[in-house]
């Protein structure tokens, strides 16, 4: 039986044997010895998004320590309100900071200013847009998990994505992506799609 690791785009978990590309974790011990989930779904505003290997360490998936979460790719951690990790997607992470910060007209923030910036956004109301002007890279809900690509949208599985299929320009839809993620998106961060 899979643990309830694996995460969707709206920021729950769910016990599936598809695997992920990428995991992360959400500031802490989210599980009992036993591996099922406690009640608590964060420890602390830090959620992050990791390499599945980095420099060879080893770690039992529901063992000690932080909670294991796995996504399907970047833009699925994203929508959740994960960022990139600062220790082994270096890269990336500082990609998104500078993104952030041209979004905002500002230098590249601290990581605890976008923490507290997502945390709140996480817990707050969705963000509605056009379809036109939602950037690649966000998904958004429109009959299941879609997300947006260049050319038009693909629904979301937790083993992959459909079909591309077209929405009209005006459709208003309700993004699970985060409004500074979304920002740093049209402000030109490329997540990795696993499509």
């Amino acid at each position: 039986m899979p643990f309830q690791n694996r995460c969707a785009p709206d920021g729950t978990l769910h016990a599936t044997p598809a695997r992920g590309a990428l995991m992360g974790n959400r500031g802490g011990r989210l599980h009992r010895a036993d591996g099922t989930l406690g009640a608590s779904r964060w420890r602390s505003r830090a959620w992050i998004c990791c390499l599945t290997t980095f420099r060879g360490r080893r770690r039992a998936v529901m063992g000690a320590g932080y909670t294991e979460i796995f996504f399907l790719d970047e833009p699925t951690a994203l929508a959740a309100g994960h960022r990139p990790c600062f220790e082994c997607r270096r890269a990336a992470a500082l990609a998104f900071a500078a993104a952030w910060g041209r979004a905002k007209g500002t230098p590249p923030p601290r990581v605890s200013e976008m923490d507290r910036a997502l945390h709140a956004e996480r817990l707050g109301p969705r963000e509605i847009l056009a379809f036109s002007t939602i950037p690649a890279g966000v998904i958004f809900e429109a009959d299941g998990f879609q997300l947006r690509t260049v050319a038009g949208a693909r629904r979301w599985s937790f083993e992959g994505y459909g079909p591309e299929r077209a929405f009209a320009a005006g459709d208003r839809l309700s993004c699970l992506t985060p409004p500074s993620i979304v920002a740093a998106l049209r402000a030109g961060y490329a997540p990795h799609v696993s499509l």
